[in-house]
């Protein structure tokens, strides 16, 4: 799969359009167990793979009046802390799905200076519902950070059991969701909206929340041991 999406952006490049850069899930092999590995790959326009990251929160809840999911039988979790990286559009902090209801993961990547978060997510219809708008703009709010958010949509089956949210959007540092997917047509979408780092800027002078931690009462380093 990352061998044919290498070909893809290579074709990209040559027919004129360089320039594009994709961020691409996929299920890895584990060497050193029977599960796979839930990683976030960032191929830049030359189809190199730049960055790689393992899910580390895995999705093992039991829904109200829902499905029991247990991610961890089939997913290796990943044991390492994202690392951000520099894209033609600003620094990237990579993360995914379950992993942005942890906002010390999202504040760690705004501490290693990202700017732009991603989630590409599988919301549940339910979870989705309840808290995919809350989650993202609470982390957009949370970091001072453009907060991107990939989404699976429809259903995955024929009795309609599995069915993922959808609402893929586009977040910005100050809250305002700037792009979403219509929650009306299930099939893929494509959203888009500009990426202004004057603005993220200004944002972060206007309300300096990064200077006005008090990290004399208490410290990201804490969550860091």
């Amino acid at each position: 799969m990352v061998a044919a999406i290498r070909e893809a952006q290579k074709e990209i490049k040559e027919s004129g359009k360089s320039g594009i850069e994709v961020s691409v899930g996929v299920h890895e092999v584990s060497s050193s167990s029977e599960r796979v590995r839930n990683t976030l790959l960032w191929l830049d326009s030359n189809g190199d793979i730049v960055n790689r990251y393992q899910k580390v929160h895995l999705f093992d809840v039991e829904v109200p009046n829902g499905p029991i999911l247990q991610e961890s039988k089939s997913v290796e979790p990943g044991t390492e802390l994202p690392k951000p990286f520099e894209t033609s559009v600003g620094t990237v902090g990579p993360a995914i799905c379950y992993d942005i209801r942890f906002p010390e993961l999202a504040l760690l990547l705004r501490k290693s200076n990202a700017e732009i978060l991603q989630f590409p997510s599988a919301f549940t219809v339910r979870t989705g519902a309840a808290h995919w708008h809350i989650l993202a703009r609470a982390r957009a709010i949370d970091t001072q950070c453009y907060v991107m958010m990939p989404a699976l949509v429809g259903k995955h089956t024929e009795d309609g059991k599995r069915e993922s949210y959808g609402h893929a959007m586009i977040i910005d540092p100050w809250g305002t969701v700037l792009a979403e997917a219509s929650d009306i047509d299930s099939s893929p979408t494509v959203i888009v909206a500009d990426i202004n780092l004057e603005h993220l800027k200004k944002v972060r002078t206007n309300m300096p929340l990064w200077d006005q931690r008090r990290n004399d009462v208490y410290s990201l380093s804490e969550v860091e041991k």
